[in-house]
């Protein structure tokens, strides 16, 4: 996969995680149960003791990562590779602890929650992908900096 179709997927995804974490905030905000397919499982994770970290609503902490995430994938160099990769991992082991709440605190399942989490999941496996391949000035080249060595 090219360095380019890389930063789009990687784009896309992060628009949208945007999305989601937009829709969650929005309906904190309002007051508004969440739409939810699979029964009331949204409701209850969102009305949760676990909806806050610190006094700030989780889906605005998603809202904020999401555009962290998206602000480093317009930027060129190696420090936002290595900016939008971290931001993804901590994003997915903040999901992995969510997803934890879920299934054995809360009793409920959120399908905005697993669907963020696993959005997350692949920003992460394809930033890591993308952070270690090495460029030059001209764009990707072929080899990794391991293939190099030898």
């Amino acid at each position: 996969m090219s360095d380019r179709v890389l930063q789009r997927t990687l784009l896309v995804l992060s628009v949208i995680g945007l999305g989601i974490a937009s829709y969650l905030t929005y309906i904190h905000y309002r007051g508004i149960a969440p739409l939810c397919a699979i029964g009331h499982g949204c409701e209850t994770v969102q009305s949760s003791k676990w909806a806050k970290l610190g006094g700030i609503p989780v889906p605005v902490l998603g809202l904020v990562g999401y555009f962290g995430i998206l602000v480093s994938l317009l930027l060129r160099g190696e420090l936002p590779r290595l900016a939008t990769a971290g931001m993804a991992y901590l994003g997915f082991g903040f999901s992995l602890y969510l997803t934890y709440l879920e299934l054995f605190k809360i009793h409920a399942i959120c399908q905005w929650c697993v669907g963020s989490a696993c959005v997350l999941t692949l920003i992460a496996i394809l930033s890591t992908v993308r952070a270690l391949r090495v460029h030059d000035e001209y764009g990707l080249r072929a080899t990794a900096p391991a293939a190099e060595a030898g």
